[in-house]
């Protein structure tokens, strides 16, 4: 087994933590890890990988990759290196760009192919969990995600939501977990690289266009942590210590006024 670096030390811990603090993995777990085959979900499923071999809780990972149609994606690769360490896993293929394609876009591109991928995928998600027996779904999640995703709601939206640590989904049945909440992304490009992990390219045809909100809001926040180095942490600390007191939620004030418990975070 390779020797553990001080970087991997440091992601076991900060997912360690975030399990703890946010009851992510109970004993009896048998958990879908979303593998897209990027570096965020590869350093989730290594870690977790980890965790799991060391761990008291007993738990199991099933790495579930999914194929969105696009031409060129190589789930040979990520087949290679799984049947090489005896892991377990399940290819779902699907026709998200097909999909994709028949939608009539608005006039504001910002409902992006990203965005409705996304829904594709967790929809798809959602329903291989409970047929592959899996009681909860991992997504590879990080912090600078969550500060984007922050942003990019009040920027756009006109609301204060991120992405929480844990979830229930809508359909009642599943139950998210973001392991990765207190990882940063140069930490997950860092260890993927370290581990010589086979990241591949997701082959959407809108990666790397600059003009979508989300990359936008990424080199803003990196520009803001270039000129003042903390800021980011400061936000990802700001999204566990908020005061609905100093916001106007009108219905925390009707929940006030008619004596009810406040709404906690998620």
């Amino acid at each position: 087994m390779a020797r553990t670096t001080g970087l991997e030390r440091l992601i076991l811990h900060r997912v360690g933590v975030a399990i703890d603090k946010y009851s992510l993995i109970s004993n009896g777990d048998r958990i879908l890890v979303a593998l897209s085959g990027g570096k965020d979900s590869w350093t989730m499923f290594s870690i977790l990988e980890n965790l799991r071999r060391k761990a008291p809780v007993r738990f199991e990972l099933l790495p579930v990759v999914v194929h969105p149609g696009f031409k060129g994606f190589r789930t040979d690769i990520l087949e290679k290196y799984l049947q090489g360490h005896d892991f377990k896993y399940h290819i779902e293929l699907s026709d998200i760009y097909g999909c994709i394609q028949d939608i009539k876009w608005k006039k504001n591109k910002e409902t992006t192919i990203c965005a409705v991928c996304s829904r594709f995928r967790r929809g798809i998600l959602y329903r291989l969990a409970p047929a592959l027996g899996c009681s909860k779904i991992a997504l590879g999640h990080h912090a600078d995600d969550l500060i984007e995703t922050l942003l990019l709601n009040a920027f756009y939206e006109g609301r204060l939501e991120s992405m929480p640590a844990r979830f229930n989904a809508e359909d009642g049945i599943n139950t998210v977990i973001r392991p990765l909440v207190f990882v940063w992304e140069r930490e997950t490009r860092e260890y993927a690289r370290i581990k010589k992990l086979p990241v591949i390219c997701c082959m959407c045809p809108a990666c790397g266009d600059t003009s979508i909100k989300r990359p936008q809001v990424k080199r803003l926040l990196n520009e803001l942590e270039t000129g003042h180095p903390g800021i980011k942490k400061s936000f990802l600390k700001a999204l566990r210590n908020f005061n609905p007191e100093r916001l106007l939620d009108a219905k925390y004030y009707k929940e006030l006024k008619n004596g009810k418990k406040i709404r906690e975070s998620a």
